[in-house]
């Protein structure tokens, strides 16, 4: 070989091991200088992990301090990141001590992969301490298993709370993605309805860490002490307006075999003192995560327990409706109280072509504002909605907010339904209305639904003297909440409405056996027609001390009821027990004649027959 090609060959070889060099010497220095720390970390991170300690969820009282939603002892099991074989023979092992199935793994497997295969795995949540106990006198067996104490939500009322306190549950992918979940973790719990969910920011407070020593095999050395970790911080109590004892005797009796609602509101605070809907489930069902078969079971039940049907969903409000109407013909200048309609009631009435009875066919004769309450006569209503014609009738009630929400702190409330324009029975049933459509909609029937929350808000500015109706609350704070109704009459003609609805307990009114002595009780019944099977039954009361103002505003929705007079009674009962307790008065169960002549009781007839009087100044 030529003396100047091995002088190149022997350049080449020194170049190359210059650079071999020198890239091992950079490499050198990065590993034990430069990325010291990086390496430090990854280093620590193979034998120490990282354990999610819940925060503890602010307790959830009534207006009396007793408590709605609070938290006990829950226990987590864990399993440390280990090789495949050696976490599914844990797991195996642990199926008998805390009695897993092949889905409960499969389901524990998911989770783990989802969340990072380098963090611990929730083999199961809410486990029973008997089971916990088995495991801890078996602890040599499991030397990966890692058992964690949670605060675990607790409704020690169940299913007489559920539709407004809701449950929580573990943090949806979808739902981390959301703004108002910035910060949350994967499998953390938060509210998934009503109260839980919507003062989840107040309530849910913020999960801390704990750090556990680990070995190469991922069992368990120590724990690190607590000074290591993150505290977690509780989240903050709250205090409802609500009533749990007046909540727990609706329950107790609400009429037996029917679905429906009540909720009570105080007209003062707007502060809902009741809330219930039935059927119902039980909350505590949902902790740690519902079994699918009794998901599927609720979600399709027939009956829907699930289903809030105070906030929940809309029905036409019938005659309760009647009292909104007079608002706005009041307020428009279109009748006067003391005025009789031109065209008796004989049944019914016939307008542009079209005959609409009466509930009675017998009629009602000629009536002012009074007593057409009082009888809750169609034809008298037919013919305010004439004279506010169907234009006027949509625009005014429209603006009022008829259809709009309460404004409620919980979430999704439904929307009732009230036509903004006269183009809404084009776009919903494909034709323009005629005048005389203003007759369904004047008796609380056609294009008009409400919930139960919404004509308990309705209401609310016939029981206060300003005509004004703040958002109902649950929560109780120290700044009274916005006004989200309000209607356009004076304190003469709101009184001469409540007139109207004392005679509807009175003799010969449409709830005469619902009369309560004691209180200034006045209130309006209401049917409403329901084309998949009987009517519906409304009843709406309002009650107060005698010469004082109202204190209590109380709705019943009974699916199917039939008559609003069925509703009436539990309605009156209800009034009754709160105001006997607020004012420290004995209790009587059985008040109204409606409870008194089934059982025999004795009763003062000349009282219940007697006239009703108003208060001075009516």
């Amino acid at each position: 070989m030529p003396r100047s090609r091995r002088r190149r060959r022997g350049q080449s070889a020194r170049v190359a091991t210059v650079v071999v060099s020198a890239a091992l010497g950079f490499a050198l220095l990065k590993l034990q200088v430069l990325d010291v720390g990086a390496y430090a970390r990854i280093a620590l991170e193979n034998r120490v992990r990282e354990i999610t300690i819940p925060a503890p969820r602010g307790t959830i009282y009534d207006r009396h301090g007793q408590v709605l939603a609070e938290n006990v002892v829950g226990y987590q099991v864990l399993l440390m990141p280990a090789p495949m074989d050696s976490m599914v023979a844990q797991l195996r092992r642990l199926v008998p001590v805390l009695g897993l199935t092949d889905r409960d793994i499969q389901e524990a497997f998911r989770k783990w992969r989802r969340d990072g295969t380098n963090l611990p795995m929730t083999v199961k949540t809410d486990v029973p301490p008997g089971a916990v106990a088995r495991l801890e006198e078996r602890r040599f067996l499991f030397p990966g298993v890692v058992v964690i104490e949670y605060p675990k939500r607790h409704y020690p009322h169940g299913e007489a709370v559920a539709h407004f306190l809701g449950y929580v549950a573990e943090i949806s992918k979808e739902e981390l993605g959301w703004p108002q979940y910035r910060g949350y973790r994967q499998g953390q719990l938060i509210g998934k309805a009503g109260l839980e969910r919507h003062y989840e920011s107040v309530v849910g407070g913020e999960p801390g860490t704990r750090l556990i020593e680990v070995d190469a095999m991922g069992r368990i050395k120590r724990w690190l002490p607590e000074e290591t970790g993150i505290p977690p911080i509780p989240g903050r109590d709250l205090q409802l307006h609500l009533d749990l004892d007046l909540q727990r005797y609706v329950m107790k009796i609400f009429p037996p075999g029917y679905d429906g609602a009540f909720v009570a509101l105080d007209p003062k605070t707007g502060g809902v003192l009741a809330y219930y809907s039935t059927p119902s489930f039980d909350p505590n069902l949902f902790i740690g995560g519902i079994d699918p078969r009794l998901w599927q079971r609720l979600s399709t039940a027939r009956n829907k327990p699930l289903l809030d049907r105070v906030a929940g969903g809309a029905q036409p409000p019938g005659s309760t409706f009647k009292l909104q109407v007079a608002s706005m013909a009041l307020g428009e200048k279109v009748i006067r109280p003391q005025q009789y309609m031109p065209i008796p009631c004989g049944g019914g009435m016939s307008y542009q072509r079209r005959y609409a009875r009466c509930w009675s066919a017998r009629g009602h004769g000629y009536q002012n504002l009074v007593g057409a309450i009082k009888y809750s006569c169609d034809v008298y209503f037919y013919q305010v909605g004439i004279k506010l014609g169907l234009k006027r009738f949509v625009e005014v009630g429209s603006r009022l907010g008829f259809g709009k929400p309460t404004g409620v702190d919980l979430p999704n409330e439904f929307p009732s339904i009230f036509p903004s324009s006269l183009d809404d029975w084009k776009r919903r049933f494909g034709y323009r209305p005629n005048d005389n459509e203003v007759m369904s909609l004047a008796i609380g029937q056609g294009l008009v639904t409400l919930t139960p929350l919404k004509l308990a808000h309705m209401f609310v500015p016939l029981a206060r003297l300003d005509g004004k109706a703040p958002a109902p609350r649950f929560v109780r704070t120290d700044t009274a909440p916005p006004i989200t109704f309000e209607l356009p009459i004076t304190e003469q003609q709101i009184k001469m409405l409540r007139r109207g609805m004392r005679r509807v307990v009175g003799p010969d009114g449409t709830a005469q056996l619902s009369r309560l002595p004691g209180w200034d009780f006045m209130g309006k019944t209401g049917t409403a027609q329901n084309p998949h099977g009987p009517d519906h039954a409304w009843f709406v009361g309002i009650g107060g001390p005698w010469g004082g103002e109202p204190e209590i505003i109380a709705v019943m929705l009974l699916e199917h009821g039939e008559h609003g007079y069925i509703a009436s009674g539990p309605v009156a009962n209800a009034v009754n027990f709160y105001l006997s307790r607020r004012y420290g008065l004995p209790f009587n169960p059985y008040p109204t004649p409606r409870e008194r002549i089934p059982r025999g009781l004795p009763m003062d007839w000349r009282w219940f027959q007697s006239p009703v009087v108003d208060p001075p100044g009516y």
